[in-house]
């Protein structure tokens, strides 16, 4: 397989190229592709996220394809994804106290109770797409933790599906909301969304001008969080929002918004169902999790590791530098590669194979170093909680169609996962 395999979309509509990963990796875990350096192994992945001073997330965003104007740029640059320390830490400084251990065990059997909700609506009918299922859990979270309010929730899922499926044609132009179904916020923000055109082109989805309504959503949940407070992150955030000398800029607290709507629900959205379809690989597997509940943590970090969402994250190299032997320029993009890291032999003993009693590996899911994701231990409360929802409700569940993958070099996601179970 050719290596531009790796950077095109329609490879990963049949699966990841992990063949193709893995033969570049023994040749050198860092590869020069098209326009970029490709970091593949474990060790030179970490070393990358650890170290943003020469590594930056700021220069060029976390993107492969650079922004398409400079004006472009300077708003990414105001996304915490997209900034460096000092200022990366002034914003997560203001986030943690929503992911601490103690707030996230406030929220556990919320979780849990949504997870069963969800699961048991279906349990009669036999069958069901456990793509379509799963997407409403991380919603349902994030509509609590951030204080959207629940009928807008599905909203986060339409710009997901544009902003993460740009490159599917489905994705792209996803309307599953209605006015009628939603607040008058998101009413005000749905009559601005953007509609396809000519050929059913649809504006870039990474700039401002490309999600209209995800924006004026922002601005008016906002300015309703400042009037009105709750406890939440939206309304903590609104204490310290003010382009006159805040601690967050107007543009920095739209681009949180941003990144919680679809980051935060984009990679386990796709994570639940790629846990299951990696269950369902291999039967014996299944079977094992069925008869003992003990073995569920593993076999979610498992899942995180062998099916992993978010397969890339770009840097630029800030000075000239050497990283396994290879000599990388200042100013050269340097994209490490989870998909590839997470199935390196040097760490991961066969890593083809799907093992939920595999010992607690290194996997890197979640990033490495200051970006590592805020939300983690929510991520693995949430699919424990559906797994366990799965197991208790439906029991053995089975493949009941061939499974619909994202076409996205980018997300590893499944659209839909059809299955079907004894009633």
């Amino acid at each position: 397989m050719r290596t531009a395999a790796i950077t095109d979309p329609d490879t990963y509509v049949t699966g990841v190229p992990h063949e193709l990963l893995a033969r570049l990796r023994r040749e050198s875990p860092v590869v020069r592709l098209d326009g970029f350096w490709a970091v593949l192994g474990h060790a030179d992945v970490r070393r990358v996220l650890r170290d943003p001073a020469v590594f930056s997330s700021q220069l060029g965003g976390t993107q492969i394809r650079d922004p398409a104007t400079a004006r472009d740029l300077r708003y990414v640059r105001r996304m915490m994804l997209n900034m460096d320390p000092p200022e990366h830490a002034r914003l997560r400084g203001l986030l943690t106290k929503a992911f601490t251990p103690r707030a996230v065990a406030r929220l556990t059997d919320r979780i849990h109770g949504w997870a069963r909700a969800l699961v048991g609506a279906v349990a009669d009918d036999g069958e069901c797409d456990f793509a379509k299922v799963a997407a409403d859990l991380p919603l349902l979270t994030l509509a609590e933790v951030f204080g959207v309010p629940e009928r807008d929730r599905r909203l986060m899922y339409d710009w997901s599906n544009r902003v993460i499926g740009y490159q599917d044609a489905e994705y792209a132009v996803s309307a599953t909301v209605h006015a009628d179904e939603v607040t008058e916020l998101a009413r005000a923000a749905l009559a601005v969304r953007p509609v396809p055109g000519p050929g059913g082109t649809m504006p870039d989805p990474r700039t401002r001008e490309g999600m209209p309504d995800l924006y004026a959503y922002a601005t008016a949940l906002g300015e309703y969080k400042r009037e009105y407070p709750g406890d939440d992150v939206m309304s903590n955030l609104m204490q310290h929002v003010d382009d006159e000398g805040g601690q967050v800029s107007i543009a920095e607290f739209e681009n949180l918004f941003w990144l919680f709507s679809v980051a935060g629900n984009e990679t386990l959205r796709n994570g639940l169902p790629g846990g299951l379809f990696a269950l369902l690989s291999d039967r014996t597997q299944y079977r094992a999790l069925l008869a003992d509940r003990s073995l569920l943590p593993g076999a979610v970090e498992e899942m995180l590791r062998w099916w992993t969402p978010v397969m890339h994250f770009r840097r630029t190299a800030t000075r000239d530098v050497r990283l396994s032997d290879v000599d990388i320029r200042a100013g050269e993009k340097v994209v490490v590669w989870f998909s590839s890291a997470n199935r390196d032999e040097t760490v991961f003993p066969d890593p083809d194979r799907f093992d939920i009693t595999r010992a607690a590996g290194d996997h890197l899911t979640f990033g490495h170093g200051p970006h590592f994701c805020l939300g983690a231990q929510l991520a693995r409360v949430q699919m424990r909680a559906m797994f366990s929802a799965v197991l208790d409700l439906l029991g053995e569940v089975e493949l009941a169609g061939e499974p619909a993958r994202l076409r996205s070099n980018f997300q590893n996601g499944l659209k839909s996962l059809p299955i079907h179970w004894r009633r």
